[in-house]
């Protein structure tokens, strides 16, 4: 679904610095950092830094890039 959605120039120019470092559009930077937001707040007992490496195993998972742990 597609929304039109008002969002201040200083969000929107914060987020075109860090969508072009991380090779994404402006939306999808932005998109990305509602995610974290959103499971932030869902998780205030994790820190930032576990939120950002589940989301990040969470798409290694969902492309193949995952191999199997052995204990021990």
């Amino acid at each position: 679904m597609v929304a039109a959605i008002k969002l201040s120039d200083e969000l929107v120019s914060k987020a075109k610095a860090h969508a072009k470092a991380q090779h994404r559009t402006v939306s999808r930077q932005i998109e990305h950092w509602a995610r974290i937001g959103r499971l932030a707040e869902d998780n205030p007992e994790l820190p930032l830094g576990f939120v950002r490496d589940a989301i990040l195993g969470l798409e290694e998972i969902k492309t193949g890039q995952m191999s199997n742990y052995t204990f021990g």
